[in-house]
């Protein structure tokens, strides 16, 4: 069986050139600035200033490829990398104040499999949610210093994975396997975990991480999901509140009511990796070289759109994002994941061999 992985960089390489709707705001080089002043990217009310390597890790440690990103309340940034293996002492959890100064790292049994994370407020204090693929098959709860709370692996009372899914975790592929991406957190204290590589469905849990019950299946149709990537509670409309999932491989989004009935679709992506919000905004970094905001009539406003450069991002099997030198200031290769700050910032992690946590910065 082939990867879901597989899967998506082929649709990335067909789809890349596609014309889509939308606003596209082009990069533009800022006035009388040189490129390690940034460059604006975006208009009128959407413009940012793009600071690529933002964050500084000490030469103890050292940049992997970036999956996650996430914010606390005292503006700290969490950036989990898929970390190597081979490295299993090494850290995969990095933390970093609001100036970009490291401040701990922790996480080392992600190693190999980091993937999503979340910053989530609760009665008693803030907390970490930390999934993990390939051969770690699990999600746990952290404190912000990354003492564990709990962990949990495949729910076997699901029916939807293969024995000894959640007692010997293996790096195998399929979709009786149990391969978690990231979380979305429901008004009652319980939440959703999307298994983007594994069942391709979203689960549903309490506060305490029981399982309750499932969302969608594999497909193409409304209600289904090839790589269920990213999810968020999109509570613009606060008196009805829904789960929006940005289905990669199907290059789009789909919005559920929380009794998991599909209500509506948002095509003219790419590949929509993962979902914040602030406001009115929805934040959506496509895999595919650029970031995509929806205002409150879901209208599309592109910051970074270029298909020349994408061309270049694609061709080669993909071959520029294990090339640095060939990065360009302002432009984006491979954003994986993208959150709000309190002053309405984004920062974005790029799916790059080495890494890349860059700060986008907004001026108006």
């Amino acid at each position: 069986m082939k990867s879901p992985r597989s899967v998506s960089r082929r649709r990335f390489l067909a789809s890349s050139a596609a014309s889509l709707g939308g606003l596209n705001l082009i990069t533009s080089c800022k006035s009388g600035a040189s490129a390690r002043e940034g460059v604006v990217i975006g208009e009128g009310e959407h413009r940012y200033e793009v600071i690529h390597d933002w964050a500084k890790l000490p030469d103890v440690y050292k940049w992997q490829t970036t999956h996650n990103v996430a914010v606390d309340s005292e503006n700290r940034l969490y950036v989990i990398h898929e970390g190597q293996a081979d490295l299993p002492e090494h850290p995969s959890i990095f933390v970093f104040d609001e100036k970009g100064a490291f401040v701990r790292a922790f996480g080392s049994e992600f190693q190999g499999g980091g993937h999503g994370l979340e910053v989530r407020r609760e009665p008693t204090g803030e907390f970490l949610y930390v999934t993990g693929y390939q051969q770690i098959k699990k999600f746990a709860k952290f404190t912000l210093e990354g003492e564990k709370v709990w962990e949990r692996f495949a729910p076997m009372e699901s029916g939807l994975y293969a024995e000894g899914e959640d007692v010997r975790p293996e790096k195998v592929w399929g979709r009786d396997r149990f391969m978690p991406t990231n979380f979305a957190f429901l008004p009652d204290g319980g939440f959703y975990v999307a298994d983007g590589y594994g069942s391709h469905t979203v689960l549903r849990y309490d506060a305490e991480g029981n399982w309750l019950g499932t969302v969608g299946e594999p497909g193409k149709g409304d209600g289904q999901f090839n790589l269920p990537h990213g999810i968020w509670i999109d509570d613009r409309r606060a008196d009805d509140p829904e789960l929006v999932v940005a289905d990669r491989a199907n290059a789009r989004l789909q919005w559920f009511g929380f009794d998991g009935s599909h209500r509506r679709t948002l095509d003219d992506f790419i590949l929509p990796a993962n979902l914040d919000r602030r406001g009115d905004l929805l934040l959506v970094p496509d895999l595919s070289a650029r970031i995509t905001l929806l205002d409150g009539e879901n209208r599309m406003i592109h910051l970074g759109e270029d298909p020349d450069w994408r061309e270049e991002v694609v061709k080669d099997k993909m071959a520029l994002r294990r090339n640095p030198e060939g990065w360009v200031e302002g432009r984006f290769v491979h954003p994986h994941d993208a959150c709000f700050d309190a002053e309405g910032n984004i920062f974005v992690a790029e799916w790059v061999d080495g890494g890349r946590v860059s700060k986008l910065r907004k001026l108006s």
